[in-house]
């Protein structure tokens, strides 16, 4: 295995500034984390699912 393989595919993006946004602005940025932490957890429980029935096939005995 190569040393390249250990690294990130991507480097982490820096923190979002919050300093110059107003109220309704990080209220609305609340509202898109929330919604990209819902697709997530959607792709995470399909990806379990699948993984499920593709151990459950090869654990036939």
């Amino acid at each position: 295995m190569d040393d390249e393989d250990n690294l990130p595919r991507t480097k982490k993006p820096p923190p979002k500034n919050l300093a110059p946004m107003s109220i309704a602005e990080l209220e609305d940025y609340i509202g898109e984390l929330e919604e990209e932490i819902l697709r997530v957890r959607a792709d995470i429980a399909a990806k379990r699912s699948q993984r499920g029935g593709a151990e459950a096939l090869f654990k036939r005995k």
